[in-house]
């Protein structure tokens, strides 16, 4: 297949946004790494699926089931997030809140623009009409479709509203080191949220484009699901990644220093990092959380650790990381695959359940997609998505961002609190 003429994919993004309008915009990017080679550009999906509340709800609907649909429908791909409350379909229970977003929404694409950021080339993947109007506007070359989008207002720092503050957090992390001292977890992913009523209603992707300049990362994206609903992320962290061939993989990650101009400061960072004992524990419990969670889909004796405890560095931080892989049973298929890791583990703790059960007695908001995932299943039935940390979901004028840290025995609550800060600030930051 030729590559069509290479456009910078801000100015592509800006240019389909003007051409169809944003309402079902899913921008998958990449930082140009090797995990962030690839990105993705789609626009008006030819159709689009939603699911609401919570069970027991009037007219809610299972989620799952919608994926089960869905995946089944080799017309094109389909392109979504899912919340983390979906884990209420998993095991129902009292202790999930009800998000004011969407619990599932897709869309299905019949054409798709396909971005090699590392080579600078990009194609046109898909059958229809809509593929021949993408690669026409394509080949126009860039022209004022393509101007950049003016940047909103910046969002001042001091008008964010924490629902958490630090006091606040630090006690909270000490009520999971109770709870943990009695035997009940070994670890929980406690969140925190801030939020800005804004003055009007902001441009999405210029909001996006904002936030890419400053924290480029792997996994990260937007989805715009109608004029009411957006989700705009910086993620590291792939959730699951399943192929066509069976094969599994899922890379948690726990342990996070932030990063440093003067190279000898980055460099001493990274170093703490790799010999810190509490965080190589940290990761540790959420590999043998996933290889538990894999293991009641996969093959027996197919789970591996190819990557354990791996140094990761991005813009703004350093992340311990770890593979896991397995091979999907024949009897198995991706909603079961979805079912049995949902939520990861990651963003919940160990043991799973228990972890959501107490870190619902303290958070105050739901999570809704922060936690969830972005995903793209394709024609062939490969299937990848995304766990939505570093994320921002803008509903009407509100604008929130979510952060969390993983708390275990011996954390330091108020070094939890900083680490909070070096995820969540620079997100902030970006913006203002």
């Amino acid at each position: 297949m030729t590559p069509l003429p290479w456009w910078e994919p801000s100015c592509l993004a800006a240019a389909l946004a003007r051409c169809f309008g944003q309402e079902g915009l899913v921008w998958l990017d990449g930082d140009g790494s090797p995990l962030g080679r690839r990105g993705l550009l789609a626009v008006a999906p030819q159709q689009r699926l939603r699911c609401d509340g919570l069970p027991g709800d009037g007219g809610s609907r299972d989620p799952f089931e919608a994926l089960q649909e869905l995946s089944q429908d080799r017309r094109g791909t389909w392109l979504g997030w899912l919340a983390y409350e979906a884990g209420a379909w998993v095991e129902p229970g009292p202790h999930w809140q009800r998000p004011d977003m969407a619990m599932l929404w897709a869309g299905r694409y019949e054409a798709v623009v396909q971005l090699d950021l590392h080579r600078h080339q990009l194609w046109v993947v898909g059958e229809g009409r809509q593929r021949q109007v993408l690669e026409e506007l394509i080949r126009s070359g860039p022209g004022a479709a393509a101007a950049p989008l003016e940047s909103p207002a910046g969002l001042a720092l001091e008008q964010w509203h924490w629902h958490s503050s630090a006091a606040v957090f630090q006690r909270q992390v000490q009520e999971v080191q109770a709870w943990i001292s009695a035997g009940d977890l070994f670890q929980a992913n406690l969140t925190s949220c801030a939020e800005q009523s804004l003055a009007a209603a902001v441009d999405p992707l210029a909001l996006y484009q904002q936030l890419r300049r400053v924290c480029p990362a792997p996994f990260g994206g937007l989805m715009v699901a109608d004029a009411q609903e957006a989700v705009l992320s910086a993620s590291p962290e792939r959730f699951l990644q399943l192929q066509p061939s069976g094969l599994v993989e899922t890379r948690p990650i726990k342990g996070t220093r932030p990063r440093h101009q003067e190279p000898s400061l980055d460099a001493d960072a990274a170093a703490e990092l790799i010999t810190s004992a509490k965080d190589r524990a940290e990761n540790v419990m959420i590999v043998d959380l996933m290889r538990n969670d894999l293991g009641r889909v996969c093959e027996p004796g197919s789970i591996d650790v190819p990557q354990l405890l791996g140094l990761e560095s991005y813009a703004q931080v350093h992340h311990l990381t770890s593979v896991v892989t397995g091979k999907l049973r024949k009897n198995q298929d991706l909603v079961a695959l979805l079912r049995a890791c949902w939520p990861g583990g990651s963003i919940t703790g160990a043991p799973k359940i228990r972890a959501c059960q107490r870190l619902n007695q303290l958070e105050p908001l739901a999570r809704g997609p922060y936690c969830g995932s972005f995903f793209k299943l394709d024609s062939d039935g490969s299937f990848d998505s995304n766990l939505l940390i570093r994320s921002m979901m803008l509903r009407g004028k509100r604008l929130r961002v979510h952060g969390g840290c993983g708390i275990v025995a011996d954390s330091d609550p108020g070094q939890e609190a900083a680490e909070l800060g070096w995820k969540v600030q620079p997100l902030l930051e970006a913006l203002s």
